[in-house]
C-alpha cells in the first residue's frame, strides 16, 4: 500500500503531468481519495521552492547575453510592473497540460511576483486543479452529464 502512495506521490513531481496525472492514478489503483490528495498536493508542490529560486537566478543571468538578453530584460521588466495573484492561481487551477504548478512557478519567478505570493497562488492553484481531477477521475462529471442528458438511455 505504500508503495502506491508513493508512485502517486512521485507521479505528482513530474512536469506536465503533476498532481492532474497523479489523482486519477491514485483512483485507478483503488487508493484511498482524501490520503490520495493529500500526497498529490504535497508531491506537486515539493519543487516549487527550487523552481521559483533558480528560474529568477537564470533570468539574472541571462539579461546581458548576447541572444537571450532581450527576452530576459523583457521578463524581468515585467514582472516588476505589477501582481497577477488571481491569474496565476486560476492559470495552475486549470487542470490542462502545461498549466500546473511548475509553469506557474515559472512564470512567477519570471514575472518576479515575490515568493509568498507565488507559493500560495500556485499552491491555491494546486488545490483547485486537484479538486477538479479528483472529481472528474470519480466519474462525477460523468454522472452529472448523464442526469442532464437530453437522450437518458
Amino acid at each position: 500500500m505504500f508503495i502506491n502512495y508513493l508512485i502517486v506521490f512521485l507521479i505528482s513531481m513530474v512536469p506536465i503531468v503533476e498532481l492532474r496525472g497523479a489523482i486519477p492514478v491514485a483512483v485507478g489503483m483503488g487508493l484511498d481519495p482524501v490520503i490520495s490528495y493529500i500526497v498529490c498536493i504535497v508531491g506537486n508542490m515539493l519543487p516549487v521552492p527550487i523552481i521559483y529560486f533558480f528560474a529568477r537566478k537564470v533570468l539574472l543571468w541571462g539579461k546581458d547575453k548576447k541572444f537571450i538578453g532581450k527576452f530576459f530584460t523583457f521578463c524581468i521588466e515585467k514582472g516588476e510592473k505589477g501582481g497577477m495573484f488571481i491569474a496565476l492561481m486560476l492559470f495552475v487551477g486549470i487542470p490542462l497540460p502545461g498549466t500546473g504548478a511548475w509553469t506557474g512557478t515559472l512564470a512567477a519567478s519570471f514575472l518576479d511576483m515575490g515568493f509568498k505570493k507565488s507559493v500560495i497562488a500556485v499552491m491555491l492553484g494546486v488545490i483547485i486543479a486537484g479538486i477538479i481531477m479528483a472529481l472528474a477521475s470519480m466519474g462525477l462529471f460523468g454522472g452529472i452529464s448523464f442526469l442532464f442528458a437530453p437522450n437518458k438511455a
